[in-house]
């Protein structure tokens, strides 16, 4: 059985070492809201498919590789030869300010589109669905996958889970709200930052998980709240901490966990991927959990 279904837009990324009108050399990897929770949750254990469009290119075959390789089923992905493969560019400004540039208009994952959503729900009715308010941004296409996933989800008996995640080179704050708010009423689990929740707006969403970055998070359910402080880590790129944070959350979630013990694995987990550069690729294993309670400056041996 699938244990979560994802879908949205998946780029290549390009890390830069320095300013990008100075040329010089950048990393080339992936970056997509869902398939680092997708990742996460992978490496946590979990079936996780992520449903997406790539282009037929080089840059579309890294990110299928990529997935594959951490495990996330694709059956569900499609290649298009009619858009290339999205990108995105991390420029760093200062030691703690990264700048991102998107090369994403028109690309293949902007495609996405009802029929991809059913495809992935003819292979197995997952226990959760996840999107987030990035993809509904892309474009028309893009929205009604999400919009498709949503309705499918309630109808099957999935839990839907739906994280913000802002984006302001994408849409503004009131366009964000217009169109997030009638998807509302079908999640049971909304995530937001504390900048965030005003886009959601007044609603009726049974369980409320609010980020508070170094700070820890909070959950509202069962007429309760949990909180949870994060966990002090040397920060070296803070980057996909909040997808990391839901990985962790959606995690618990899935292993029976109460509230609280949720808010403290999604704390967990965001505190591997801050503590290594890039979006996924500090993120842990269950085994890796573990080393949270040494002290620090410990070594393994």
């Amino acid at each position: 059985m699938t244990d979560v279904l994802t879908l949205g837009e998946t780029m290549g990324a390009f890390r830069a070492a320095g300013p990008f009108r100075l040329g010089g050399t950048a990393e080339l990897t992936v970056a997509g809201a869902e398939s680092n929770v997708a990742i996460g949750l992978a490496r946590l254990g979990h079936a996780v498919r992520w449903t997406g469009v790539t282009g037929a290119d080089e840059i579309g075959s890294l990110v299928r590789r990529t997935l594959l390789a951490e495990q996330v089923d694709v059956q569900a992905a499609r290649i298009t030869p009619d858009a290339s493969t999205g990108l995105i560019l991390f420029e760093p400004r200062t030691a703690d300010i990264t700048r991102v540039l998107y090369y994403r208009r028109g690309s293949a994952g902007s495609r996405l589109s009802v029929e991809d959503v059913r495809r992935a729900f003819d292979l197995g009715v997952p226990r959760i669905v996840h999107v987030t308010g990035i993809t509904p941004a892309l474009s028309e296409s893009a929205l009604a996958a999400v919009t498709e996933a949503i309705d499918l989800g309630r109808q099957a008996g999935s839990t839907v889970s739906l994280d913000v995640n802002f984006r302001s080179k994408l849409w503004t704050a009131a366009q964000a709200a217009e169109t997030l708010r009638p998807l509302l009423e079908n999640v049971d689990v909304l995530i937001a930052s504390d900048d965030e929740l005003p886009i959601a707006g007044d609603h009726e969403v049974p369980e409320v998980v609010v980020k508070h970055g170094a700070d820890g998070a909070t959950v509202h359910a069962q007429s309760r709240s949990w909180s949870a402080e994060a966990h002090r880590v040397t920060v070296a790129d803070t980057t996909g901490a909040g997808d990391a944070f839901v990985a962790g959350y959606l995690s618990a979630r899935l292993d029976g966990l109460e509230p609280g013990d949720r808010v403290r694995r999604g704390n967990a987990v965001a505190a591997f991927a801050v503590a290594t550069p890039g979006d996924w690729q500090g993120l842990p294993t269950r085994t890796d959990l573990e080393l949270l309670d040494l002290q620090a400056g410990s070594t393994v041996r």
